[in-house]
């Protein structure tokens, strides 16, 4: 079922590429926000267009909200293995929220608070994703963009690309969970700097930090994203999921961690079909075909 928030979709020629460097190839997916957010699945890869290049894919509410709904339809469609976000248009990823619509929607704190709690789900959805999720990062990735990228598993950015968190020239708060997300992968002192400063860092300074995974040549960048989301969706899906279960209870303070949820998991792989299917593939030098049980 096609969800309720979804616009009229046009769909456009192969031809046209995705990932951040041209328009997005529909190809039957879907859309959504008035087109503003694309989905298309393909080879057990998912992808999440952010589709406002007018608006350097600047972030609406109404996007924040079709941004829940697309993680929500990928993350339960069992032909997908990974989920990538990039941004349309060739100049940015996410350039941040939509701040033509601050005055209506975040001029006080009750506001900001609404609106906050509604593009909050969109946000915990991306977070609490049960699959592997990649960032692929082409031009500005700054303030809510740059938190949607820290919430993927994983960061791939072209060298052009320029990060940065301006809230200090917004007279706004980031937010405990865009901060927490930041002194995770950057540390204290450099997440400081980033804030009180308000600066953009290009990709190399990014990747130095830690707070992106991989550079590549833009013209690179959908090749290498595709390649590396195919790879990842080509392994055990227990495997994998049972990687990104365990990490996320080893980030957690020991007292909170479900290390029954990491048992489950690894007895869940251990009785898999998928298990046995490698076991066997390695023997008889082949590429294994793994189903995911």
């Amino acid at each position: 079922m096609i969800p309720s928030s979804e616009a009229h979709c046009v769909p456009v020629s192969g031809a046209e590429i995705r990932s951040g460097l041209n328009q997005p190839a529909v190809r039957g997916g879907h859309c959504f926000a008035d087109g503003k957010i694309l989905q298309d699945t393909s080879e057990g890869v998912g992808t999440i267009t952010f589709n406002n290049p007018a608006k350097h894919n600047a972030m609406s509410l109404d996007m924040w909200q079709a941004l829940g709904e697309a993680i929500g339809a990928l993350a339960a469609d069992p032909e997908v293995r990974v989920i990538v976000l990039a941004g349309a248009g060739g100049k940015a990823f996410v350039s941040g929220a939509d701040i033509s619509q601050f005055e209506d929607l975040r001029r006080n704190a009750a506001a900001s608070e609404h609106y906050a709690l509604r593009s909050v789900t969109a946000l915990k959805a991306l977070d609490d994703c049960p699959k592997p999720t990649i960032a692929c990062i082409n031009g500005f990735c700054i303030g809510g963009g740059l938190l949607v990228a820290m919430l993927a598993d994983i960061r791939v950015a072209a060298e052009s690309s320029q990060l940065g968190i301006p809230a200090a020239k917004l007279g706004v708060a980031y937010g405990y969970q865009g901060l927490e997300r930041l002194v995770s992968l950057v540390g204290p002192s450099r997440a400081r700097l980033l804030m009180y400063t308000g600066m953009r860092i290009d990709a190399a300074e990014a990747f130095n930090i830690g707070l992106i995974d991989q550079i590549v040549d833009p013209m690179d960048l959908q090749a290498h994203t595709t390649a590396l989301a195919r790879t990842i969706a080509g392994n055990a899906p227990l495997a994998v999921a049972a990687a990104g279960i365990t990490i996320a209870q080893i980030l957690k303070d020991a007292g909170c961690r479900d290390m029954a949820a990491v048992k489950r998991i690894e007895t869940q792989c251990s009785d898999s079909e998928d298990f046995r299917e490698g076991r066997r593939a390695f023997m008889e030098k082949r590429r294994p075909v793994f189903r995911g049980r």
